[in-house]
């Protein structure tokens, strides 16, 4: 008898490490900001002609952030100063047909959210355009009450001045930037340089770039990276130690590495190698542990290689299985095609050349001659995407199926319309796509 209650336990333990390895837990799915969900495997190229609209939800403004789903919750931010929680499955608190969903909790903030949320350990966290980061209890439990229900804080953070960035979690630390120009690092546990009644967080250290701070940070390696509006990537100690000091503590860069115009794209780490758009239409790649291509006290880097796009890049970098995609803006004037989303070697190899390198897309997809501001997601040989014209897009990431062309251009697979621009970003998670829309709206997709 024991034996099977250990089996049966075991089995437990390993559904719910399943569960929790398949959610989109913050922006661009974790940390490392890749925008790849690897444990999904429900939709694939074979039946994503088979996604239909599940449910949908409205909010009381326009939906800039972008979803997370973590444990059965899909969270979002609206720009009507808000923070939701819904059913993800698109059970509870939904009705009617075509299925529209009541929020399980909602919180108020002092500003606008264009910030996307991020959970770890029972808390979801959010910035806001007051000026502040939230942290709430992602179950809805704690402070929270009424019908509807209404969250507050568990605490929040002054971060300066308007906060767009999202915020991520590694190793117990949550990191966000403001427009204040500084990047902020919290403890996630509320702990740490928090007290008072209601509950008030100082940040463990801080970082000055010289711009305000739209990106949101990445964290791999011991290292976290955002951009900044001075046209540079930085790089800093994600521990608070190298080149930090004093009281309250400040750090300096590891390094940095320059682009030609103002940064509004988040970095991506993978395989060693540190992604960025920037507003002069170019993908940077840089080598992540910054020694190669770099030099100087303080340190700078020049990029491994670049690819030009476009238009400006807004859009933040995906990269799975070799090779990176990201979305740009309309085009520039004299700009040879009008298709705004890009699949480059991540290796810096096939379609590049020259000193300093310069790389072709290996494709790139057509989406409705419009701007995509939105980051693209990956995951089960799909790669989904917004775009400005309202609709979201999801193509083969292997730029096999419905591609075509000496300079190989792809259709999608599949698109579903919304009724808005789409500069929120997708998550896929648990065999549904979630994507806000300007229209006010978040829409959850799943097969037929």
């Amino acid at each position: 008898m024991r034996g099977r209650r250990l089996r049966v336990i075991s089995t437990m333990v390993i559904m719910v490490v399943v569960l929790a390895g398949c959610d989109w837990s913050m922006f661009r799915g974790g940390p490392d900001h890749t925008g790849y969900n690897p444990g999904e495997t429900t939709i694939g190229v074979g039946n994503v002609a088979s996604l239909v609209k599940k449910w949908s939800t409205t909010t009381g403004g326009p939906v800039e952030s972008s979803p997370a789903v973590a444990n059965g919750v899909a969270y979002i931010g609206s720009d009507d100063n808000s923070l939701y929680a819904f059913d993800a499955a698109g059970n509870t608190n939904c009705s009617g047909s075509p299925k529209t969903c009541s929020p399980l909790w909602r919180a108020g903030t002092g500003g606008r959210v264009t910030s996307s949320p991020a959970v770890a350990g029972g808390v979801v966290y959010v910035g806001s355009e007051d000026g502040k980061l939230y942290a709430f209890d992602a179950a809805g439990n704690t402070y929270c009450g009424g019908s509807p229900k209404t969250c507050y804080p568990l605490w929040t953070a002054q971060v300066g001045y308007t906060v767009g960035s999202s915020p991520v979690i590694a190793g117990g630390v949550i990191y966000i930037g403001s427009y204040d120009q500084k990047l902020y690092a919290f403890d996630a546990a509320g702990n740490t340089n928090c007290s008072g009644v209601p509950k008030t967080c100082a940040p463990l250290w801080t970082a000055t770039t010289g711009q305000v701070v739209p990106s949101s940070p990445a964290v791999a390696g011991g290292v976290v990276y955002v951009g900044s509006y001075d046209s540079k990537l930085y790089a800093f100690d994600a521990s608070g130690t190298t080149n930090c000091a004093g009281s309250p503590k400040t750090c300096a860069p590891l390094w940095t590495g320059a682009t030609g115009s103002y940064v509004d794209s988040s970095p991506a780490v993978a395989g060693g190698v540190v992604y960025i758009g920037s507003e002069d239409t170019k993908l940077y790649a840089f080598d992540a542990s910054g020694t190669t291509n770099c030099a100087g006290s303080p340190k700078t880097c020049a990029p491994l290689w670049t690819a030009a796009t476009n238009g400006p890049i807004r859009s933040s970098a995906a990269v799975a299985n070799g090779v990176v995609y990201i979305g740009s803006s309309l085009p520039v004037l004299g700009a040879p095609t009008f298709n705004n989303f890009y699949a480059f070697d991540a290796a810096g190899n096939t379609n590049c050349s020259g000193v300093p390198k310069t790389c072709a897309p290996l494709w790139t997809g057509t989406s409705g001659y419009s701007s995509v501001s939105s980051s693209p997601a990956v995951a089960n040989g799909m790669v989904y995407v917004g775009a400005d014209d309202g609709i979201v897009y999801g193509f083969d990431a292997g730029g096999s199926i419905d591609c075509s062309g000496s300079t190989e251009i792809c259709l999608p697979l599949w698109t579903a319309g919304t009724g808005g621009l789409v500069l929120s970003s997708p998550a896929v998670a648990n065999g549904m796509v979630y994507v806000g829309s300007y229209d006010g709206k978040l829409y959850a997709y799943g097969l037929r």
